[in-house]
């Protein structure tokens, strides 16, 4: 599985970096709502909720399927203002449709990848949406009638949301973090002039990369995800390109807008010294799969407490030498076997390191 962003013919300059304060107020609105997948902001989460006033607390419950389970389009803008008021002013410019859309797409559609209609003109697509909306509780069920039924209305009660949101927390928040990813995106941008866009994917993030079809058929760039999905720099032809957002609060995912029309937009986690590189997801599969026969994980209860030969594991388990070779070679394969070499002996030995990794490179791998 990956996400595919075709770029042929894209001019380089079309590639943006850029830091967006609303998308980083996005992600730290997230990382209010789900702290379970940041537990590295475990101190920050604590202290800005236990600082928040009630009536702000409430607003922002109300609210949070926008940020919850993923990241609504309008809140990761194609192209990113210097300020939150200059990108909500251009949140405000997006029509109602359009918008309206976009905020349902992730809580109220299994339908992100696919042309769907405007819950506001299109009664099958507004009873599914209210539908959809009722199943996640009454506050949603709320909101969604609000929504369709004045989304002027809400649109202004939305903006000042994240105004007070400003006002109460992430104006400190971004006058922290804004200097880092301003910086992170002026290196991107040079490294992008001077070394190419492969190299840049690359020291971006692991799970990027640049694919050039062997036969002249184009030019992509591949995001290692579990979900598929599929678009191109030219969905929006009133503004072709890719752009590419760095955040401070959003490890361990790695969003991608590639909703029809949209201009494609990437939100990278900045790398620091603190955090592991993501584990490619083939990888992780491999392991678990590898890990997944009765055998061998008999192999690696033994293998975890010391090195031993093919024919002493092959004396333990009353297998052949041959069956344990083959286990071996499996496990080896995945990377979780380190094998050295004894005088006339080959020692086998689990990878402790790999192993005690594979739990949070398969976390990592499923909130990516």
């Amino acid at each position: 599985m990956a996400n595919v962003i075709d770029i042929t013919g894209l001019p380089p300059e079309r590639v943006t970096f850029a830091p967006s304060p609303l998308a980083e107020l996005g992600a730290a609105l997230h990382a209010l709502s789900e702290p379970g997948h940041h537990p590295g902001l475990h101190g920050w989460v604590t202290s800005t909720a236990a600082g928040l006033k009630t009536d702000l607390a409430d607003r922002l419950s109300e609210a949070d399927f926008l940020w919850r389970s993923s990241r609504s389009d309008i809140l990761l803008p194609a192209r990113p203002g210097a300020t939150l008021a200059e990108e909500l002013d251009a949140m405000d410019a997006i029509d109602d449709e359009r918008f309206v859309a976009a905020a349902f797409e992730i809580t109220c559609t299994g339908r992100y990848g696919l042309p769907t209609p405007s819950p506001l003109v299109d009664p099958d697509e507004r009873a599914r949406v209210r539908e959809m909306a009722a199943a996640r509780g009454p506050r949603q069920a709320a909101f969604t009638d609000r929504m369709l039924t004045d989304p002027d209305g809400l649109r202004v009660w939305l903006r000042r949301l994240f105004e007070d949101c400003e006002d109460a927390f992430f104006g400190d928040v971004w006058r922290r973090v804004g200097i880092q990813l301003a910086a992170d995106a002026r290196h991107k941008t040079d490294l992008l002039r001077h070394k190419g866009l492969a190299e840049t994917l690359a020291a971006t993030s692991a799970a990027l990369s640049l694919e050039e079809a062997q036969d002249g058929g184009g030019v992509r760039i591949v995001v290692d995800k579990l979900a598929s999905g599929r678009t191109t720099a030219f969905a929006s032809a009133a503004d072709p390109g890719v752009t590419f957002i760095p955040t401070s609060f959003g490890w361990p995912h790695l969003l991608f807008i590639h909703a029809p029309g949209w201009r494609p937009v990437l939100q990278y986690p900045v790398a620091g010294p603190e955090l592991p590189a993501p584990a490619a997801l083939e990888l992780v599969r491999h392991r678990l799969e590898a890990l997944g026969h009765p055998m061998r994980m008999q192999l690696c209860r033994t293998l975890a407490r010391g090195a031993h030969t093919t024919g002493e594991l092959a004396t333990t388990f009353g297998i052949t030498p041959p069956e344990v070779s083959r286990h071996i070679a499996v496990l080896k394969k995945a990377g979780l076997i380190r094998t050295r070499r004894r005088g006339r002996y080959v020692l086998h030995q689990l990878d402790l390191q790999v192993v005690a990794r594979l739990g949070s490179d398969f976390l990592e791998g499923v909130l990516r």
